[in-house]
């Protein structure tokens, strides 16, 4: 585990802690929607500014609302910078059926929104599934990405846990077409992922080769997340062919990562990186 380095200024630090205390004095920026030839309208949230920008990418049935969202809009909308929020096709406010969507599908909203609405060189923040099309995003788009923050990483999580079931419920479940997962991150308390998603996400696993990606790479995860084992930030970390990867393991953190701490933790970190990016150039 390799800890952050403290290099925030006072007045860096101080805005931090406002922002991320006060949530009821944020000002939302508005919802606008992007058209595509033959596909659905996506719903985004954008603030312009200077560089390199932020985009935050939601995990699997999650939407741009949420709190780790909101606090990086108030944090980059403190220090100038540009920040790019989003719904995957089926999620959120944007069109499209969730139930029809892949990681396919959502990898290519996340490079139509980079291509066509993120101005110049961008940190990619991915949270859970996010953090997989993140990394995703990093290898075909290498120009536009400056950093990557990933948060409950779930690259390849599907897949992998899916085959590590006994084969016994892996053929009830393939029997079925559909796999069910128990999980505390919706009202539902369950995922409902179809035997034809899970074929279409191997297509994009990664874990299996060393991961094409140069640039810095923070993996933040908690130790009690029940949705996405730790080890998977861990398998990152050694693939990724950057020499300046940080992982940081919250002993009492858990998959949502959306706790005070946790949040100040994030926005240190992609100051951190904007600190190093900036004096780079």
């Amino acid at each position: 585990v390799v800890k952050i380095k403290k290099t925030l200024s006072m007045r860096r630090c101080v805005q931090t802690f406002v922002l991320c205390s006060f949530p009821g004095a944020r000002q939302k920026s508005s919802v606008q929607y992007i058209s595509r030839p033959d596909l659905p309208k996506l719903a985004y949230r954008r603030i312009k500014g200077k560089s390199p920008g932020v985009v935050f990418l939601p995990g699997y049935g999650s939407n741009m609302s949420g709190q780790k969202a909101e606090a990086l809009q108030d944090f980059c909308k403190s220090l100038g910078h540009s920040y790019l929020r989003f719904d995957y096709t089926g999620h959120g406010a944007s069109e499209g059926v969730f139930s029809e969507g892949t990681i396919g599908t959502w990898k290519k909203d996340v490079l139509f929104m980079l291509d066509e609405v993120a101005e110049g060189p961008q940190i990619l923040v991915g949270s859970g599934m996010g953090g997989w099309l993140m990394l995703l995003a990093a290898i075909a788009r290498p120009e536009k990405t400056k950093a990557l923050v990933g948060i409950s990483t779930a690259a390849d999580h599907f897949v992998t846990a899916f085959k590590s079931l006994p084969l016994e419920a892996r053929k009830e479940f393939e029997d079925k077409g559909a796999w069910t997962i128990p999980t505390k991150s919706n009202e539902e308390g369950v995922y409902s992922v179809s035997m034809d998603f899970l074929k279409e996400a191997e297509n994009h696993c990664i874990l299996q080769s060393p991961i094409p990606i140069t640039c810095p790479v923070r993996l933040i995860h908690g130790l009690k997340d029940e949705d996405v084992p730790w080890h998977i930030s861990m398998q990152v970390a050694e693939r990724v062919l950057s020499a300046d990867v940080d992982v940081i393991l919250r002993r009492h953190g858990q998959h949502r990562m959306a706790d005070k701490d946790d949040i100040k933790l994030m926005v240190y970190t992609i100051d951190d990186l904007i600190d190093k990016l900036t004096t780079m150039v």
